[in-house]
């Protein structure tokens, strides 16, 4: 056997090997919607479609404490904001691997616990920022903790520290880490919206945009108009976006504002389109012209996506839910595509070729991101759920080739890879 042969054969499995890691890319979810906050995730080599009862079920932890938010994943943990009663809400880590609750840290108690109709309980989801996690708790408290220990670094209390005013169903917001920055919607008269310095806690600057009202329940997110850095906040009027730099008030649009502005927006380049319930869904497209920025509508339609549990943007194409009909909708012009009746509304988030569902029923289904026409390739329920703990609302979570799904005090990991 010649040299180069067997040279040939010693390096073919190697090789291969190494093509095959190429198709296949992991990451964390260290945040609310992912690492974007848009509900994208950039990992492939995932399962094309699952078995009836769903792809292999890791392990479902029990009893972990109420809340209605997501997770987030970094390193190798799972973070979570939980409560205990209405006295105790906590951030609890979980070690990925062997299922051991790392810490959990109290950071104030249940936000507006008399609120009709009744839905008390933790709502937002943590954001790892390296050696960080902040959260922000329902009745406003916002905390910057040690990612391994726990350890409080800094903590105060937005209705207290900016005279904050939530929504009925109290705080739900996620916190933004943009740089040295940690901004928030307090939804306070002079400061609506606020950011701080996430090492300390000291006021960097406040947004008055006191036209908007109080806090509503989306998350806020950064975006851009021809250059011109800024964050845009879906709060109780309506949309607002405000200088990153300095907090000034930039522009508004109240087209879509509802009885409950609850999906954060989402933002492609300089448009965005938010949803309101009740109201309807519509893009802006975000000019800078002499007299500031302006947000100039380009569509909007009442059957567009306006449920809680958000959109994606894929290829040029929203996905959504409004009530129990999923939608696909071109994202430039609005005009739907197709819709489908399902059995509930859903939250969702897309991954390699798919949109991964979970209904508000306990259902999880995988359906093709395709413009053509619905296609729903996999579908299972839950296993072993809570009872009486109502509608799932939780987003569902894709790290490093493993789904997470929460419903209360119970979380399902499944390898999707």
């Amino acid at each position: 056997m010649s040299a180069s042969l067997l040279r040939t054969l010693w390096y073919a499995p190697f090789v291969a090997s190494l093509s095959l890691v190429s198709l296949v890319h992991a990451e964390d979810w260290p945040q609310w919607r992912g690492p974007d906050r848009d509900g994208i995730s950039s990992e492939t080599g995932l399962l094309k479609e699952w078995p009836s009862e769903g792809p292999k079920l890791v392990w479902q932890l029990n009893d972990l404490g109420d809340g209605y938010g997501a997770v987030s994943v970094a390193d190798g943990t799972i973070f979570m904001v939980v409560n205990e009663g209405l006295d105790d809400e906590l951030v609890k880590a979980i070690d990925v691997d062997s299922k051991q609750v790392l810490w959990e840290t109290r950071i104030g108690k249940v936000g507006n616990p008399d609120q009709r109709p009744s839905y008390p309980a933790a709502r937002s989801t943590p954001t790892a920022d390296g050696e960080m996690v902040y959260a922000l708790g329902s009745d406003g408290d916002l905390a910057c903790l040690k990612a391994k220990s726990g350890e409080v670094v800094w903590r105060k209390n937005v209705r207290e520290e900016f005279d904050g005013k939530p929504g009925t169903w109290a705080y739900s917001e996620s916190p933004l880490i943009d740089g040295d920055k940690v901004v928030v919607t307090p939804g306070g008269e002079k400061a609506g919206i606020v950011a701080l310095d996430k090492k300390t806690g000291e006021t960097i600057w406040k947004a008055d945009v006191s036209k908007m009202g109080a806090a509503a329940y989306a998350s806020i997110m950064p975006a851009s108009a021809e250059g011109k850095k800024q964050y845009v906040a879906f709060m109780g009027n309506g949309l607002v976006g405000v200088s990153a730099e300095d907090g000034k008030f930039l522009w508004s649009y109240d087209h879509t504002k509802g009885i409950a502005n609850m999906p954060t927006p989402v933002v492609a380049g300089d448009v965005v389109y938010s949803g309101g319930s009740r109201a309807g869904g519509g893009a802006v497209k975000l000019l800078l012209k002499e007299d500031g920025v302006v947000a100039e509508e380009i569509y909007f339609d009442p059957k567009l996506p306006t449920a809680i549990g958000g959109s994606v943007k894929v290829d040029g194409y929203l996905y959504g839910c409004s009530n129990s009909t999923i939608i696909c909708a071109d994202f430039t012009t609005g005009e739907i595509k197709w819709q489908e009746r399902i059995s509930a509304a859903s939250s969702i988030l897309y991954a390699d070729g798919r949109l991964y569902l979970h209904a508000e029923d306990g259902k999880v289904m995988m359906v093709a991101a395709s413009p053509e026409a619905y296609h729903e390739i996999s579908c299972f329920t839950l296993p072993n759920q809570p009872e009486g703990t109502g509608k799932e609302w939780a987003y569902p979570a894709l790290a490093n080739g493993k789904l997470y799904v929460r419903q209360h005090g119970s979380l399902w990991c499944y390898e999707v890879k």
